[in-house]
């Protein structure tokens, strides 16, 4: 088991809350003693003796497995210029693991933990109108494993911001930061999320840069947002992973902007929502994509 492995405390919540929803048993009840669970993340009570009918119990385990499979934390590694893959962390500010963000007010929200600046990151020159592909993977490793666990259900979304010198030194704070890529729920009818794709695809997702950006330097900051926890806040995780580039050419658009942090909020229905009521529709935070 890997040693980034834990549950949040809003994980745990969650799975005592399932557990203690479960239906009561019907019939004779098979007394179970379970036998002290070693991880830290699980408390003490989940050791204590307990009955219940082997399909509850399957039922429990059930849930404990897909809470285990859920926290499978990842992180934004590769990106793609054009089709050309530029190597694993390279141009991108690399957080110190693989946690969440779950505080929208929080500056970690703009490039993830220790990402306000990217002095030791080179950063990369694409031409206008280029197509930028981003790789999130769980750990270090593209096979072996699924690029993001398939208990991360949510939006894919993509931002953009000029720096007013070096991407290198910008810290991306203020209404900065123009959308230009936001994906959601796919399907309604199969619970298809934006995630569920990026999987599917080794964990890429693509993006135009609009080629009427001005030439200059840029953050590029996209963003995966898991909501298997979502139903209250804190609980929502926001993956994030920034890139630095150079615009070689470009146009003159003067775009709409955001501050990140400052446009998402708690209560927003795209960051607080139960996703296992089946919904048909969904909002993703933030403003409108900007197409150029």
């Amino acid at each position: 088991m890997p040693s980034s492995f834990r549950l949040s405390s809003s994980e745990v919540q969650a799975l005592g809350t399932a557990l203690f929803s479960l239906p009561k048993p019907q019939g004779p009840r098979t007394p179970i003693v379970t036998p002290p669970l070693p991880h830290p993340s699980f408390p003490a009570y989940a050791a204590a003796p307990m009955c219940a009918s082997q399909s509850t119990m399957k039922l429990a385990l059930s849930l404990l497995a897909t809470a285990a499979l859920a926290n499978a934390h990842f992180t934004m590694q590769y990106i793609w210029n054009n089709g050309v893959d530029e190597g694993l962390n390279n141009y991108i500010r690399v957080p110190p693991n693989n946690n969440p963000v779950t505080d929208v007010t929080s500056t970690d929200l703009t490039c993830n933990v220790n990402g306000l600046s990217g002095s030791g990151v080179q950063t990369l020159t694409i031409p206008a109108g280029a197509t930028i592909t981003f790789e999130w993977h769980q750990h270090a490793q593209r096979t072996g494993e699924d690029p993001i666990s398939a208990g991360h259900k949510g939006p894919v979304q993509v931002y953009i911001a000029k720096a007013p010198s070096t991407a290198a030194s910008f810290d991306g704070q203020g209404a900065v930061w123009t959308k230009i890529y936001s994906s959601g729920l796919v399907n309604p009818s199969t619970q298809q999320w934006a995630t569920d794709v990026v999987n599917a695809n080794g964990g890429k997702h693509s993006v135009t840069i609009p080629a009427s950006l001005p030439a200059g330097e840029y953050l590029l900051r996209a963003e995966i947002i898991a909501l298997h926890v979502a139903s209250t806040y804190p609980g929502a995780q926001f993956y994030i992973g920034c890139a630095q580039v150079k615009i070689s050419s470009g146009g003159s658009a003067n775009p709409p902007k955001v501050a990140l942090p400052g446009a998402y909020h708690g209560s927003d229905p795209g960051i607080t929502i139960n996703i296992y009521n089946n919904p048909q529709t969904y909002t993703a935070p933030g403003p409108a994509v900007w197409t150029g």
